[in-house]
């Protein structure tokens, strides 16, 4: 049974925050698809982390850099995510994200990658970033 959410204001205000966060992840998704290194730093905050490969790096220009040097490797990436968990307490939130990724380095055979995001956001002047995203990659073979 479907509950009416207009007669609870605090499930309406969980519902929206958890859709936005959703779209958070969608739009990371397709900035990453369509190779966009400026709609995909705006999913960061500021002074977010981003832990990946055992390697820590801070700042929204350190890990635009990061990513557009790994990025460059590739002749095609897809990328698709959507989250396993959600926790929303006020302005932060907490996300498992699973990813699946096809990739075709310019001079190695393509593979398949999947992982899973253990993710830190908040909510800032009204919109959801990510304040830290750690990713543990595991190779699928093909």
């Amino acid at each position: 049974m479907i509950r009416d959410l207009r007669q609870q204001p605090n499930d309406v205000a969980a519902a929206l925050d958890r859709l936005a966060i959703r779209e958070l992840i969608d739009g990371y998704s397709d900035a990453v698809n369509r190779v966009d290194g400026a709609a995909w730093i705006e999913c960061w905050a500021q002074d977010a982390r981003w832990i990946i490969r055992g390697k820590q790096i801070e700042g929204r220009e350190s890990i635009l850099q990061a990513w557009t040097r790994a990025m460059d490797q590739f002749e095609n990436v897809f990328f698709t995510a959507f989250p396993g968990h959600l926790s929303v307490r006020g302005d932060e939130a907490e996300a498992v994200t699973h990813t699946l990724e096809y990739l075709k380095p310019k001079n190695a055979p393509a593979k398949l990658q999947s992982g899973i995001y253990r993710d830190k956001l908040k909510c800032l002047r009204g919109a959801w970033v990510f304040v830290e995203r750690s990713f543990q990659p595991k190779e699928l073979p093909l």
